[in-house]
């Protein structure tokens, strides 16, 4: 290999070079080159080796020989791909032509160098290989914040909210149709979504449809789809949600809105699995349909503004999300995981919840439950100016609204500590209905230690 340019260090992390060549003197003469540009250098002298190096370490750039004895640079390329599609190959080899240049590109090569190799020429390749590789990589790390970030998921552990899932995880498998029933801001889509996950359609799409946000008019376009000319701004032919769910499930959300005429076509399409798009043929629909309603159906059919046989057809298994307010002992928790989202969002370190605060927030009785929960934390960091959330940055209905518990505890001087413990444990599981975990959040001190004076007071 010729020199044309001095050595250079390199800037920046480790990069670890695989080097595979069947010549030993090329082998010793890159790692050399690498070595002085700050590498971390393996070496193989075929692709056997250089798989198994592949596998026990984790190797950003592999340069490899294209004309080896039995197995070639571009196979070795495939199986290197096929092992740690992230780990950047460059090729090199005298007998380079356009064709297998092409050929290796297309394989998925970073870079193809010619022998006599030249210093500068393979540097500048392995460089830009390990560029790609950190930029990838930094790429994948910011898609999965943003996925955090962006994707909800259900939080809790009360006994109310492990009955709703397991009866969801129960329906998951099969094709029953589900109606999520709640009031709103207590996470019915969430369990709508997660049925779809634990169904055999999660690789399917999930697709969802607010019915009340939807103006009646073109609701049933919306959900059918239309042929061009079916009516007039119909210009061209579009698809509708059953369309666009296909292999998956379609979340109807609101679905006590739907009109009359809507609520006969969808029951076609639980009965006989097929719909007709707005002057279109009968098409087979390939769905499973999750829906959801804050409204009493069963009312809603005795009123007659709800056909009683869609309400058989949607009520296969029905699942009740719990209020906030009755899954109280989930607050922390929520409140943590809403901590950890929106410090994240706005940038900022992680905030810390005072004793009066979380007090407030156990006391009040979320009328909008979960969603509502959500927006005050969300408030409370964005107005936050310290590290620690006060009563100051809570909404006032909430800061000034009298709790349940006692304010105080009054005791004479001299009181045993013991008593005053064990009084003040008293009290505060009356405060929380029994509740020993709950009870050891407000006080600050283990479930453990509450049983513990438990049972020194007999």
């Amino acid at each position: 290999m010729t020199d044309s340019a001095p050595p250079e260090a390199a800037s920046g992390p480790e990069v670890t070079v695989l080097v595979v060549d069947d010549e030993p003197a090329n082998l010793a003469s890159l790692e050399k080159t690498f070595q002085r540009e700050g590498c971390r250098v393996l070496k193989a002298s075929g692709a056997k080796e250089a798989l198994d190096i592949c596998r026990r370490h984790r190797v950003q750039v592999v340069l490899t020989d294209l004309m080896m004895p039995g197995v070639s640079g571009v196979e070795l390329l495939k199986a290197v791909k096929e092992l740690s599609p992230d780990t950047e190959v460059v090729l090199m080899t005298a007998y380079g032509t356009v064709e297998t240049a092409v050929q290796a590109m297309r394989e998925g090569a970073y870079d193809f160098v010619e022998k006599p190799l030249k210093r500068m020429n393979i540097v500048k390749a392995i460089r830009k290989a390990a560029e790609r590789h950190s930029l990838v990589a930094e790429n994948r790390s910011l898609r999965q914040e943003l996925k955090l970030l962006t994707t909800r998921e259900i939080v809790g552990q009360s006994a109310a909210l492990r009955r709703v899932l397991d009866v969801a995880m129960q329906a998951a498998p099969s094709m029953a149709t589900v109606l999520v029933l709640g009031e709103s801001g207590t996470g019915k889509e969430l369990i709508a979504r997660f049925i779809h996950g634990k169904s055999t359609r999660s690789e399917g799409p999930f697709v969802a449809v607010n019915c009340a946000a939807i103006p009646e008019s073109i609701l049933e376009a919306e959900l059918f789809g239309h042929e061009r000319g079916a009516f007039t701004g119909a210009v061209g032919k579009r698809e509708g949600r059953f369309a666009k769910a296909r292999g998956g499930t379609l979340f109807l959300d609101e679905i006590g809105e739907l009109s009359a005429s809507v609520q006969v076509k969808l029951l076609r399409v639980l009965q006989e699995g097929e719909y007709e798009p707005v002057g279109g043929e009968t098409c087979k629909a390939d769905v499973r349909i999750v829906a959801a309603t804050n409204r009493d159906l069963a009312q809603e059919v005795e009123a007659g503004n709800f056909r009683e046989d869609l309400y058989y057809r949607l009520n296969v298994i029905a699942v009740t999300a719990p209020a906030l307010r009755a899954r109280r002992e989930d607050v922390p928790l929520l409140v943590d995981h809403f901590l950890g989202v929106y410090c994240k969002k706005n940038g900022r370190s992680r905030l810390s919840v005072s004793r009066e605060v979380m007090a407030k927030l156990l006391d009040y009785s979320w009328p909008g439950n979960v969603r509502e929960l959500e927006n005050v934390i969300e408030r409370a960091t964005v107005l936050c100016r310290g590290d620690v959330l006060t009563l100051e940055d809570l909404p006032h209905a909430i800061a000034e609204a009298s709790s349940a518990a006692p304010a105080s505890l009054a005791f004479a001087i001299g009181t045993p500590i013991a008593e005053v413990e064990r009084r003040m444990i008293r009290e505060t599981l009356r405060h929380t209905q029994g509740d020993k975990p709950l009870a050891a959040q407000l006080l600050g001190i283990s479930t453990r230690t509450i049983y513990r004076k438990l049972d020194e007071a007999g």
